[in-house]
C-alpha cells in the first residue's frame, strides 16, 4: 500500500504535465516491483504459522492464521494490481469504473463466500479463497475497462518497454512513500 502510493505522485505529475501516455507507463513499472515486492512477502506468508510460533504465539491461533494466509498469497499478487489500476484511474478522476467493480466484486464475493465456506465446507480456507478470487474478479473487470474504454485511450496504450526504465529512481520514492504511510 505504502510502496503503490507513490505512483499517485507520479501519474499526479504525467497528467499535469499533459503526458499522459507517461501515466500508463508509470503504473505498468508500478505493477512490476509490487508484483516482484509480492514475492517474498509470499513466502513470508505461507510460513505465518511457523512465524508466529517462533514468536510464542498460541500454537492452534498460529495454525489457523497460516492457513488462512496461505490461501490468501494469490490475493496478494491480485491486490497489488488493483492498487495500481485504482491509483491510475483516480488520476484521471476516473472513479465511476472503480464503483462499478467495487459494487460487482462485492456481490461476487458474497457468492463465493456461501459457495467455499458454506456449501463446500473450506471454512476459514474458502474465506480466503472467496478474498482472493474477489480480488482477481476487481482486477480483470478494470483491466477490461482500461483497455476498451475511450476515457483511458490516451492514457493506456497497452504494454510498454519503457516501465522497465527507471525502476531505481521510482524505488527511492516508493520506500519514501512507504515509511510515511509506515
Amino acid at each position: 500500500l505504502g510502496m503503490g502510493s507513490a505512483l499517485e505522485t507520479l501519474c499526479g505529475q504525467a497528467y499535469g504535465a499533459k503526458q499522459y501516455h507517461m501515466l500508463g507507463v508509470h503504473t505498468q513499472r508500478v505493477m512490476l516491483v509490487l508484483l516482484a515486492l509480492s514475492i517474498p512477502l509470499s513466502l513470508i506468508w505461507f510460513n505465518t504459522s511457523n512465524i508466529l510460533i517462533a514468536l510464542g504465539q498460541d500454537h492452534e491461533i498460529s495454525t489457523e492464521a497460516g492457513t488462512f494466509n496461505r490461501w490468501m498469497i494469490p490475493g496478494l499478487f491480485a491486490y497489488a494490481l488493483i492498487q495500481c489500476l485504482n491509483r491510475f484511474l483516480q488520476t484521471q478522476n476516473n472513479v465511476f469504473p472503480m464503483l462499478i467493480s467495487s459494487g460487482i466484486t462485492t456481490l461476487v464475493h458474497v457468492m463465493f463466500c456461501w459457495v467455499f465456506v458454506f456449501e463446500y465446507g473450506l471454512g476459514i480456507k474458502g474465506a480466503a479463497l472467496a478474498i482472493s478470487l474477489s480480488y482477481w474478479v476487481n482486477v480483470v473487470m478494470l483491466v477490461i475497462y482500461i483497455n476498451s474504454a475511450t476515457t483511458c485511450a490516451s492514457t493506456w496504450n497497452g504494454v510498454s518497454k519503457e516501465a522497465l526504465n527507471d525502476i531505481l529512481s521510482f524505488l527511492k520514492l516508493a520506500l519514501a512513500s512507504a515509511v510515511m504511510i509506515w
